[in-house]
C-alpha cells in the first residue's frame, strides 16, 4: 500500500476537510481561514498543515488568496449535487444550469456478487445487469458511476439507450419510479484506471457515493457505487420537503437516508 502524501496526520486533516465539504459546513468559496488559524484549527503544525493541503490545491479543491482578506478558500466554480433529491445525473445538472454528456464505458450480464445480492436482497448468483458509465458536466469529465440492476426487473435493458437518464428510462420503460434512497458518503483516492477515466493524476481525491434505490413498494431496484471528482462536486441535503436520518462517522463517512414527503 502506498504511504500517503504527508504521512497519516496530514492525511486525517484532508480527510477532515473534503467530509466538511461533503457534510455543508465548507462551501464553495468558504475561507478556511490563514496558515497559522488552520494549524490552531487541526491542531497540527505548519509543515503538516501544509502537506495536507498541497493535494487538495492541486486537485483544485482548494486555492490560495493573497491580500489583507486572503487565506485558503474553497473553490467556487463546483457542481452542486443535492443528496435530498432523487434524480439523475443528467436533470441535476440541467437545473443548475450545466450541459451533461456520457459514455457507457461497460456493460454486462451476469451473477451478482455477494456485496450485489445483500443490497438488492436477491438470492446469490440472481443475474444481474451491471453499467458502469463515465458523466461530463460542460465538457469535462465529472465522475465514474457504476450501477447494478436486477435483471428480471429490467430484462431488455442492455438493448436500451444508456447515455441519458437511468431514472427516466425505467419510469418510462418499466414503471420503476425512485421513491427512497440510502446513500454512504466517504473520501477516497483515485486508482491508476480511474485517475486515467477522470482525466486527473493518480491519487487524487474522489468523493465515493454509494447507494441503493428504492420503488415506492420499498423493492431495491438499484445498487450504485458513484466516483466524483472532488475539485467539481459540492453535496448539499435539502431537508424541507424530505425525511432524512443521517449518521456521521469518525472516520469521515457520513451515511445519509433520504425518503420522499
Amino acid at each position: 500500500m502506498e504511504e500517503s502524501e504527508g504521512g497519516p496526520i496530514a492525511e486525517d486533516v484532508r480527510r477532515r476537510i473534503l467530509s466538511m465539504l461533503a457534510q455543508g459546513t465548507l462551501r464553495p468559496g468558504s475561507r478556511l481561514g490563514t496558515e497559522r488559524e488552520m494549524a490552531d484549527r487541526f491542531e497540527v503544525s505548519r509543515s503538516t498543515l501544509r502537506s495536507a493541503l498541497l493535494p487538495l490545491s492541486r486537485a483544485g479543491v482548494l486555492e490560495r488568496r493573497t491580500g489583507r482578506n486572503g487565506g485558503t478558500f474553497v473553490r467556487a466554480d463546483v457542481v452542486e449535487r443535492n443528496a435530498a433529491e432523487l434524480a439523475g445525473l443528467p436533470a441535476r445538472l440541467r437545473s443548475g444550469g450545466h450541459t451533461s454528456a456520457t459514455r457507457v464505458l461497460a456493460t454486462d450480464r451476469r451473477p451478482a456478487t455477494p456485496a450485489e445480492a445483500a443490497a438488492l436482497e436477491i438470492e446469490d448468483r440472481c443475474e444481474v445487469f451491471a453499467i458502469r458509465r463515465l458523466r461530463y458536466a460542460d465538457g469535462v469529465p465529472l465522475s465514474v458511476d457504476f450501477s447494478c440492476f436486477v435483471a428480471d426487473h429490467v430484462i431488455d435493458l442492455l438493448e436500451q439507450p444508456l447515455g441519458g437518464s437511468l431514472y427516466e428510462l425505467f419510469a418510462v420503460r418499466y414503471g420503476l419510479v425512485p421513491a427512497t434512497s440510502s446513500e454512504t458518503i466517504e473520501v477516497v483516492s483515485a486508482s491508476p484506471r480511474e485517475a486515467d477515466w477522470l482525466g486527473i493524476a493518480h491519487r487524487r481525491p474522489l468523493v465515493a457515493i454509494t447507494r441503493v434505490t428504492r420503488d415506492a413498494a420499498d423493492r431495491p431496484f438499484e445498487y450504485a457505487y458513484d466516483l466524483f471528482r472532488a475539485d467539481r462536486v459540492r453535496l448539499t441535503a435539502t431537508t424541507s420537503t424530505v425525511t432524512a436520518r443521517e449518521r456521521r462517522g469518525t472516520d469521515g463517512r457520513v451515511e445519509r437516508s433520504v425518503s420522499s414527503a
